[in-house]
């Protein structure tokens, strides 16, 4: 189980935006996103939108750091990927 993080390229309220998955449960996702002071707010059905600059904070912690495709490789995988259409 390991939780995953993008590399900052979404564009957003002046700032750039990862995102940040469980490739095994939303329960761990939601636990680490809380252990290290991630707002509720900033989950969206299936990660969390995290600004830029708590991103190197979040791999010291043991966030896994991958690419886009990655990611979402392994959200699909795990079952836990919400698509556009069902949003």
């Amino acid at each position: 189980m390991s939780v995953l993080i993008d590399t900052p390229r979404w564009p957003a309220h002046g700032r750039l935006w990862a995102h940040l998955v469980s490739d095994a449960s939303i329960d761990e996702l939601h636990a680490f996103a809380a252990e290290h002071g991630l707002h509720p707010r900033s989950f969206d059905l299936d990660h969390y939108d995290v600004p830029e600059e708590r991103v190197p904070g979040l791999i010291a912690a043991g966030a896994v750091p991958v690419d886009a495709r990655t990611l979402v490789r392994s959200l699909e995988r795990s079952g836990l990927r919400v698509h556009q259409r069902d949003r």
